[in-house]
């Protein structure tokens, strides 16, 4: 077993550790995990083995900082979301480097989850990419739920936001997604134009 091996079965332990589980019973963030990889394959078919850990990272463990940790309006949660970054990228050069994966990966690791040189590091554009699309992929309908006070314009505006992120093949590959056909008008609406 490569050192790489052993290091994506100790983020799959951390994930299976979510008490939060999908209607199967699965772990909520194993399936996040798989959703990224799967994401950013689609995008980068020829990814190596470190960005495909790498992805497999993006939410490590984020279910141990609630979000009610932290103030519960926009200044709240974009510190929420920065802290997550930190801990999470963290983690997952500590668990690389246990592993024994070499030092220098596991920095990359890290800067590629921490969200470090967003636009002009390419591993960290390629995880950015893949998050945004398993969010229009499979978070938008969830997403929803939760917020059943949104109208409209705040959906498309969360759109808008989510596409300024992503590089011209992501937003290419979101638009030949087949998602149901009120996912697909909102998104259609939302970069009409863009």
């Amino acid at each position: 077993m490569t050192a790489y091996d052993q290091a994506r079965l100790s983020i799959d332990a951390a994930h299976a550790s979510d008490p939060k589980r999908t209607t199967d019973g699965l772990p909520a963030e194993g399936v996040y995990a798989d959703r990224m990889e799967a994401a950013l394959l689609r995008l980068h078919p020829d990814a190596s083995p470190l960005l495909r850990l790498a992805a497999r990272c993006q939410h490590l463990q984020r279910w141990s900082v609630p979000r009610a940790s932290f103030p519960l309006d926009k200044v709240g949660y974009h510190a929420w979301r920065k802290s997550l970054y930190t801990k999470q990228a963290a983690q997952a050069r500590d668990l690389l480097l246990a592993a024994g994966v070499p030092a220098a990966d596991a920095e990359d690791v890290f800067n590629w989850v921490s969200k470090t040189g967003l636009k002009v590091n390419a591993g960290t554009q390629a995880l950015e990419d893949a998050a945004c699309l398993v969010f229009i992929e499979h978070e938008i309908p969830g997403f929803a739920t939760l917020h059943p006070d949104y109208t409209r314009d705040k959906y498309l505006d969360i759109i808008r936001k989510t596409w300024k992120k992503m590089s011209e093949p992501a937003r290419a590959l979101a638009l030949s997604l087949a998602l149901p056909p009120e996912v697909a008008a909102l998104v259609r609406d939302a970069v009409a134009g863009a």
